[in-house]
């Protein structure tokens, strides 16, 4: 261990090295060697390689600031406390997503965050504040350019921000709604408008969703996912019973009669969901019948929704 010690802090201090090339040298080291080694991990970071890294997310050369970024995403797994007490941070990060012309930084960036995320209750309504941030996400997903991959990164870090109710309200504000469900009808892509609908349905827990959502057509494009006959995963169509169901429960009687409207208009998939759907698909289906038909339902309790995929960055390194 003393020996990898050593290696780290020899690594980090040529960080500050006068010649690019020897910053560049030690930062696809340190890459490797993180995404390779997770004891390392804590060792770079203690050696004070966070500062660094961020700092050269402000730089030029797009090599640099892609193993830059690697860096801080590999070290976010295991080193989330070093990252996120570093002042300017999440500024670095921010400046990066909505600066850098190379997508692997913006990608490596926005799975930085949802993996703090995910991991740390406590960083969400820190991350949440930063509207900056928030803004940015938003312009991933809107924009018709942006690769499929960071799409999908930006996606999950804003659903990690979404589990914190307080930051659903924000979201609302910046125009997250009409986003996700414009994303919906445009992509046809099935992982995409799974994690659309995830997020969607974690915002629809606020209140402040059910007008942007009448605004949007929100809940007519979910009742659309519900109808057997658009082929919609499984995975798609728990998702928009889950946004159905938490808007019913928060927003307001316009909204409930809206989602009672539209239920009772797919009720064979919200049925077929009932009784074929996984446990948790189950029971929100169940509930949201209860609404439909009878206008019955548990309006005090808004359940967090997870991603349940195997590319989650919590473990995942590059």
């Amino acid at each position: 261990m003393e020996v990898k010690r050593r290696t780290a802090r020899n690594l980090v201090s040529k960080l500050s090295s006068v010649s690019e090339q020897t910053r560049t040298d030690a930062l696809c080291e340190l890459r490797l060697i993180s995404k390779h080694d997770p004891d390392s991990r804590p060792l770079i970071a203690d050696a004070g390689a966070v500062p660094y890294l961020s700092e050269t997310l402000y730089g030029s050369s797009p090599t640099i600031q892609e193993n830059a970024a690697a860096t801080l995403l590999n070290l976010s797994i295991s080193s989330r406390a070093s990252l996120m007490s570093t002042r300017g941070f999440l500024d670095a990060l921010s400046h990066a997503l909505s600066n850098s012309p190379s997508p692997t930084v913006v990608q490596s960036c926005a799975a930085t965050l949802h993996s703090l995320l995910i991991a740390e209750d406590t960083y969400r309504p820190i991350i949440g504040s930063k509207r900056d941030i928030l803004y940015t996400l938003l312009s991933i997903i809107t924009d018709n350019n942006a690769p499929p991959r960071s799409i999908k990164d930006a996606l999950k870090a804003l659903f990690g921000v979404a589990l914190y109710p307080l930051n659903r309200a924000s979201l609302v504000g910046l125009g997250a709604v009409p986003a996700l469900v414009s994303l919906i009808v445009r992509d046809a892509r099935t992982g995409i408008v799974e994690d659309a609908t995830a997020v969607l349905a974690q915002i629809a827990g606020c209140e402040e969703s059910e007008e942007a959502m009448r605004k949007a057509g929100g809940v007519r494009v979910l009742g659309d996912l519900l109808d057997e006959g658009t082929g919609a995963s499984e995975r798609i169509r728990e998702n928009a019973v889950a946004a159905l169901l938490n808007l019913a429960r928060c927003g307001g009687e316009k909204g409930r009669k809206e989602v009672k409207e539209m239920g009772a208009k797919v009720m064979e998939g919200i049925t077929d969901l009932k009784k074929n759907g996984s446990t948790k698909g189950k029971t929100k289906a169940a509930e949201l019948l209860k609404i439909v038909v009878d206008g019955y339902g548990n309006q005090s309790e808004v359940r967090d929704f997870r991603f349940n995929t195997s590319s989650d960055f919590m473990n995942h390194s590059i």
